[in-house]
């Protein structure tokens, strides 16, 4: 008989999950959509998790295969980059997410055409600075 360990996603692999999730909204989203896009999103409910998500990523493996696919997202837009093989790793990661039963429906030519939202204020983004009290 064979028994095989697994070991649970710890808290702070989920604290990381949606810390990723709020860069994306904060920082990525507000240069390329509208407020009232990212509003949509939100609706939408694309990259949100929940308990039942987490069952999904409930271990430790599939907990950093999120963490990792987020991050890659996250480089690859922020790179500014237009070749295929950044395509091909976009619809990749974006796959995964969507295994673990997170919405992602945006695709790359989103993140690659020129943003009209790039030097807009969104009510999104984070502050440039921050009074410390």
């Amino acid at each position: 008989m064979m028994v095989k360990v697994l070991l649970a996603s710890t808290h702070e692999q989920e604290d990381k999950i949606q810390e990723l999730i709020q860069y994306m909204y904060c920082t990525i989203f507000p240069d390329y959509f509208t407020d009232d896009e990212i509003e949509q999103f939100d609706d939408m409910q694309v990259l949100h998790t929940t308990t039942r998500n987490f069952e999904y990523f409930g271990t430790l493996k599939e907990a950093f295969q999120v963490i990792s696919s987020l991050q890659t997202l996250i480089s690859i837009v922020e790179s500014g980059s237009k070749e295929d093989v950044y395509e091909d790793m976009f619809y990749h990661n974006a796959g995964i997410l969507q295994s673990f039963g997170m919405f992602f429906p945006l695709s790359y030519d989103q993140f690659t055409e020129e943003a009209d939202c790039k030097h807009n204020l969104s009510i999104y983004s984070r502050a440039d600075n921050q009074l410390l009290v």
